[in-house]
């Protein structure tokens, strides 16, 4: 394996870890109160792009690393979204 691959291997592992610690705290607690909506709204357009660009590209690493982190950051997203419209949450930025 080169180095190249390597370092895009764990680009793409990180990039797929990284919001699970987060979905866990939030599927344990429901607790949502300190995520901010409009950021989890720009990260979900933006890893959306990301997986559109790497279809566009039949670009495999890149497909399943924004595919796999929709997971997680989708899942925060509409409980934030859920807790927002039920005034759980405020609306804030």
């Amino acid at each position: 394996m080169s180095a190249l691959s390597i370092v895009g291997f764990l680009a793409s592992l990180l990039s797929v870890l990284n919001q699970f610690p987060q979905a866990i705290k939030v599927f344990r607690s429901q607790d949502t109160h300190s995520i901010s909506l409009m950021m989890y709204c720009i990260v979900v357009v933006a890893i959306s792009l990301w997986l559109v660009y790497g279809i566009m590209l039949n670009d495999f690493p890149l497909i399943s690393a924004n595919a796999l982190s929709l997971i997680p950051i989708v899942y925060i997203f509409i409980i934030k979204l859920k807790n927002t419209l039920t005034g759980k949450d405020k609306l804030a930025i």
